[in-house]
């Protein structure tokens, strides 16, 4: 009996079903206590700061509204 391999159509090798992430991780700097901390750009809940508790990042449905410094874009 002979198998059958079944592969989505046009997938190159080391690709992903879901392609490339677009999501990042976020180091930023609080406005008010200039604390830093990590966030999700595309965080689906409000953060707050972990020191003074200013929002720093609000969610939208997609990209989230940063209200913060961004410092760095981590990888």
């Amino acid at each position: 009996m002979e198998r059958l391999s079944i592969e989505p159509h046009g997938e190159q090798k080391g690709s992903s079903l879901w392609g490339d992430a677009v999501s990042t991780f976020l180091r930023v700097r609080c406005p008010d206590c200039e604390n830093e901390q990590v966030v999700f750009d595309r965080a689906s809940i409000h953060v707050k700061c972990l020191v003074c508790g200013r929002t720093l990042v609000e969610p939208t449905g997609g990209k989230s509204r940063i209200k913060a410094e961004i410092i760095k874009v981590l990888e």
